[in-house]
């Protein structure tokens, strides 16, 4: 029950992430380019969800006993 239930936080942590990075692709047709982009999107903590939580998912997966 608890690899279930840190997976799920993972999983939650991903998509908050995922969709931020997509929502702030918004600022592309504003006038940033792809480098102004990753430059700003390295510096919000928010986007780093999307990392952390592919590392508990995969954290999870590796230790989920068969």
């Amino acid at each position: 029950m608890g690899y279930i239930f840190i997976f799920l936080i993972g999983f939650g942590l991903a998509v908050t992430g995922g969709v931020t990075i997509i929502a702030y692709m918004n600022f592309l047709p504003a006038g940033l380019s792809w480098a102004d982009y990753f430059i700003f999107i390295s510096g919000r903590i928010e986007c780093y969800f999307l990392l952390i939580g592919l590392a508990i998912m995969a954290y999870v997966l590796y230790r989920y006993p068969n």
